[in-house]
């Protein structure tokens, strides 16, 4: 069985993966940065630029991405084979364009929580802005990176609507930062008690055991092994009910939001009957007011004159006759 061309897309579905993830990332970082550095009314006018990309449907997004840079590539003087057509960097630039949406919205929320005394600090006392940026506002940011670029990765999925791989991967990502945060405390105390210089006096430093289960690394495996079992224990669940639940639900909404849409088209059909004077027309069903009837193009009958002669019957052949 040949599954080249499955394998061609899946190397394709990675490299614009891995694309939108270095690119939306930086523009994501960058969009909240400018943020915090503007007043608020630009700031307003500025955030609201930056989160129309989510808003637009993705059909309209995707045309015009391909007439912007179509128009581009013209202008360059560049044909259809140059890469302002190709088809995986129109791709790239379009997801790029409303996914790094969703990283500023990461990093606006992490920022919130940053203390900007600590930069104001750093540069009374030598450091330059570069420096601030590398050695207190990007270590504050990690989380937030690792957040975002697990978001922008799936942020496609978000775009479509509520979906349980999302939950899988909000708790994933709880379950990491929880692991990585004990795993953390454990290694800053344990520093703490050597630097003290009376590690013996620890019952934790003193049975073995609980030396190896304090241990940053002991405690590192111990999570990893729990959380292994969870699970395995999960992967052991039936979950086709949840699914067919789910989709009967999906199905509900789908028909009851359809039932609406055909009796609003109902109420507009009967709004539009015609009137005149305000009061339903009952002989005349036509909008026009039967001024197109086939009936109201025949003449009215009449009397026919005596004489139809339209010279008066000048030439009639009896007017021609000797009178007696």
């Amino acid at each position: 069985m040949d599954n080249s061309r499955l394998m061609a897309g899946l190397g394709t579905s990675v490299i614009i993966g891995i694309g939108v993830v270095a690119c939306a990332v930086p523009i994501g970082l960058a969009d909240t940065l400018a943020l915090s550095e503007l007043p608020p009314r630009l700031r307003a006018a500025l955030y609201t630029v930056l989160i129309t990309p989510i808003l637009i449907p993705g059909v309209a997004l995707g045309i015009s991405t391909i007439v912007f840079w179509g128009i581009v590539g013209r202008s360059f003087g560049e044909d259809y084979a140059s890469t302002f057509y190709n088809g995986l960097f129109l791709t790239l630039i379009g997801q790029i364009t409303f996914i790094s949406a969703y990283a500023m919205l990461v990093f606006s929320a992490r920022l919130q929580r940053f203390d900007p005394k600590l930069t104001e600090t750093a540069l009374d006392l030598g450091a330059t802005p570069g420096q601030c940026f590398r050695k207190i506002l990007l270590p504050f940011l990690k989380p937030a990176i690792g957040s975002a670029a697990f978001l922008t990765l799936l942020a496609s999925k978000v775009r479509l609507g509520t979906d349980p791989s999302l939950s899988a991967l909000a708790v994933i990502i709880i379950g990491l930062t929880l692991i990585g945060a004990i795993v953390h405390e454990a290694h800053t105390r344990r520093q703490s008690l050597l630097r003290s210089d009376k590690p013996q006096l620890s019952p934790f430093y003193v049975n073995p055991v609980a030396r190896v289960l304090t241990h940053p690394a002991g405690m590192a495996g111990l999570l990893i092994a729990l959380t292994g079992l969870l699970v395995y224990f999960g992967s052991q669940h039936d979950s086709s009910a949840c699914k067919v639940d789910l989709l009967e639900k999906k199905r509900a909404v789908q028909e009851r939001l359809l039932e609406e849409q055909r009796e609003r088209i109902r109420k507009q059909w009967e709004n539009a009957a015609p009137t005149t004077s305000g009061t339903p027309a009952k002989n005349n069903p036509s909008p026009l007011g039967g001024a197109f009837k086939p009936g109201s193009l025949t003449p009215k009958e009449e009397t026919a004159p005596a004489n139809p002669s339209p010279f008066g019957g000048a030439f009639n052949p009896n007017s021609l006759k000797p009178s007696d």
